[in-house]
């Protein structure tokens, strides 16, 4: 086990990132940046934009690595910006594709079944910064399906693997 903490949660229940890139920034409003988050197994996160979407079940919940942040850009780059839901310092959670894995915030732990990688779009350049879809290659977090429920929380976490990737 890993202690990690989980630096920002992010849900959203519009998908903000629509259209081309270049036709501006979108709106991203800090009202979707919470301190817990529900999890329910095989649907998401209670009120966000893929919750019980038939299309994103098996990767409902994104999570990304602070540390492969393109820092420091042209603007703050946190979750408003990548659009992925939890954000974690202390894990290099995108070398855990295949893996199930499990975090707790102290409420017990909620298992992720790690599916994909959730590759940077042409956006990230807008909302990073020029050149942070690149630098995200392989590092633009994972996409995961939850398989128990429970509760996010802000703060510190532990991380742990409970069957390793086949990667």
């Amino acid at each position: 086990m890993l202690q990690v903490e989980i630096l920002q949660l992010l849900v959203s229940p519009v998908h903000r990132l629509a259209g081309r890139p270049g036709d501006g920034m979108p709106e991203l409003p800090s009202g979707e940046l919470v301190t817990t988050a529900e999890v329910r197994a095989g649907l998401g996160l209670v009120g966000d934009r893929y919750f019980n979407q038939a299309a994103h079940r098996n990767a409902s919940i994104t999570l990304m690595a602070v540390e492969r942040l393109p820092q420091p850009g042209a603007h703050p780059a946190d979750l408003l910006r990548t659009r992925r839901n939890v954000l974690l310092r202390g894990i290099d959670i995108d070398a855990c594709i295949g893996a199930t894995v499990f975090l707790d915030s102290g409420t017990g732990p909620v298992e992720l079944e790690v599916r994909s990688a959730a590759r940077p779009c042409a956006w990230m350049d807008t909302t990073l910064g020029p050149g942070a879809q690149r630098a995200l290659r392989g590092g633009g977090g994972v996409r995961c399906r939850p398989l128990t429920d429970g509760t996010l929380t802000v703060g510190p976490a532990l991380f742990g693997v409970r069957e390793p990737g086949h990667a």
